[in-house]
């Protein structure tokens, strides 16, 4: 017999103190295969890195996603240390990194998220620098603190839309070529050539502030908007079989909002091997002092019209990824990009 009343029910309006979610999504099934004989190393490098860089109205979500015990333990660990982990999702079987982050993203109440791989370094002022984006423009849905210089070959009919029609688009000198260099090295082949290390496609608002042009999947901040046009079936792919474009970069485009990078990089991609340079990345952000670290208030979301998204789709598909290089010629580029 039930008594009393549910307390819950005289006070039932969900307030938070959080405004922004980090996302991080584990798979090490074990320690002993050759693939994953440092994952847990990489994985704390990762982990910390978020700790150490990240306000105090973060909170951060770890998904167990098929891991070994001593990974388990670990990550249990960290959270009954560090009270920015709020959050554990434990399933036995690998679910696939869609799937397992769809499990939060769909539940998810503050207004960003980052979604994020398990072997990223973040860097301090990743924060401060993804918000300045969306500051400078509110029409953006999803912020990635790594420049791509090929990120605008993918699901940016909406951002072209903008730039050329509310903005700029131009070529500018890349910030940190080591930054993307370094992910180039992480993955373990050759993804840039050289002149793509020199220059990237910028957009401009009217105001002259400039975010680059696309970003890649491994990690980027969304407005919790785009998932308001995402996919309501299971994906049916662990990882790529372009479940990736599906789930995550085709709904913002299709929702009318930007996809862009921070001008400098504030995150690396360390693949699944430590290396000296990262402990001692790792070592400067202990010292970093959190005191610094700000938070912001971002603008309410301006995604594009649908007309625009349909122009926008229209323009990318039939005329800018066919004559992009005659368009890059009118822009200065006279190397092949």
């Amino acid at each position: 017999m039930r008594q009393g009343i549910n307390p819950s029910k005289t006070d039932n309006r969900i307030q938070l103190e959080s405004t922004h979610r980090v996302i991080l999504s584990v798979y090490i099934p074990n320690l002993e295969e050759e693939y994953f004989k440092h994952a847990e190393k990489v994985f704390k490098l990762c982990l910390e890195s978020v700790l150490y860089t990240s306000h105090d109205k973060t909170r951060i979500s770890i998904i167990i996603n098929g891991c070994c015990k001593e990974v388990e333990q670990l990550i249990y660990s960290y959270k009954e240390d560090y009270p920015l982990i709020d959050q554990v999702f434990y399933t036995k079987e690998n679910l696939g990194k869609i799937n397992a982050i769809y499990s939060i993203v769909k539940s998810n109440l503050e207004p960003l998220v980052t979604i994020s791989d398990s072997d990223v370094l973040f860097l301090k002022d990743w924060q401060d620098e993804t918000y300045a984006v969306f500051e400078n423009f509110p029409e953006a849905g999803m912020v990635s603190p790594v420049p791509s210089s090929k990120g605008y070959l993918y699901s940016t009919g909406s951002t072209l839309y903008y730039g050329l029609f509310k903005g700029k688009i131009r070529f500018r000198d890349v910030q940190d070529p080591e930054g993307m260099d370094n992910f180039q090295k992480s993955v373990g082949s050759k993804l840039y050539d050289p002149i793509h290390l020199q220059k990237y496609l910028v957009i401009s608002n009217p105001k002259n502030r400039e975010a680059v042009i696309g970003c890649g999947h491994f990690v980027g901040t969304f407005r919790k908007e785009v998932f308001e046009k995402s996919p309501t079936k299971v994906c049916e792919f662990r990882v790529q079989g372009g479940s990736e474009e599906a789930y995550l970069d085709d709904p913002n485009d299709r929702s009318g909002f930007l996809r862009l990078a921070t001008l400098g990089n504030f995150a690396y991609h360390m693949g699944n091997t430590p290396a000296p340079w990262m402990w001692d990345k790792l070592a400067d952000l202990k010292s970093f002092e959190k005191s610094n670290l700000q938070t912001y208030s971002i603008p309410s979301a301006k995604p594009l019209s649908k007309l625009a998204v349909l122009v926008g789709k229209f323009l990318w598909v039939n005329l800018f990824y066919r004559f992009r290089r005659q368009f890059f010629g009118f822009l200065g580029m006279k190397e092949k990009y």
